[in-house]
């Protein structure tokens, strides 16, 4: 009976967190106006190894803000900007960026072939589950869960993100899903599904 109760009070903390309240795009976009050094005014960032914003799942964008804010990830630029930030500012923030026209990228034709059997289905002999399982085949994600949407995402950010899963550098992974994927991965292969990745829609 206890279980059931503990449960049912996750639950409840869940529904009720900063990553499933709502935010106020308007209000976020008067308190995002810093984040376009990096992430440009239309949510496309400025250079590769910063993530593209617009369209992203306002859960997701709210879980990272959390997690830099909390110390759970951990960046000197992000952690930096995100300590003052109450939760309906990281809402708003989040809000603003999610309803802005996501970024649609282009995957270069190196590795293409390699990186698209990666996403679709997989590394079997390593044991990696395909991307689309989580990510879904257009790498559209899935906002409830805040996993977030990869399309069209700069191939040098997402390869980034995989290497320091795969060190442990990067833990805020629920699960460690992203870990154990990303532990058994070569760079190679990294390279060739970010690059696939950058040019899914």
């Amino acid at each position: 009976m206890k279980k059931w109760a503990l449960a049912a009070a996750l639950i409840a903390a869940w529904f009720v967190s900063p990553v499933n309240a709502a935010g106020d795009a308007a209000a976020g976009a008067t308190k995002a106006a810093v984040c376009a050094a990096c992430h440009g005014a239309d949510g496309k960032a400025i250079q590769g190894s910063y993530p593209n914003l617009a369209g992203q799942h306002p859960q997701y964008l709210a879980k990272q803000l959390t997690d830099y804010r909390d110390g759970n990830r951990v960046n000197a630029l992000m952690s930096g900007q995100a300590t003052n930030l109450s939760d309906q500012d990281i809402l708003d923030i989040s809000a603003y960026f999610a309803e802005m026209t996501k970024i649609e990228g282009v995957a270069s034709e190196e590795n293409l072939e390699l990186g698209m059997n990666i996403y679709r289905g997989g590394i079997t002999s390593a044991g990696v589950a395909a991307c689309a399982a989580c990510h879904g085949p257009a790498g559209a994600g899935n906002g409830p869960a805040a996993w977030p949407m990869v399309s069209g995402q700069n191939a040098e950010y997402t390869a980034d993100q995989l290497r320091y899963f795969r060190s442990g550098e990067r833990a805020n992974d629920p699960a460690a899903m992203m870990r154990g994927v990303a532990e058994r991965m070569t760079d190679a292969e990294i390279t060739a599904v970010s690059n696939y990745i950058a040019g899914l829609h």
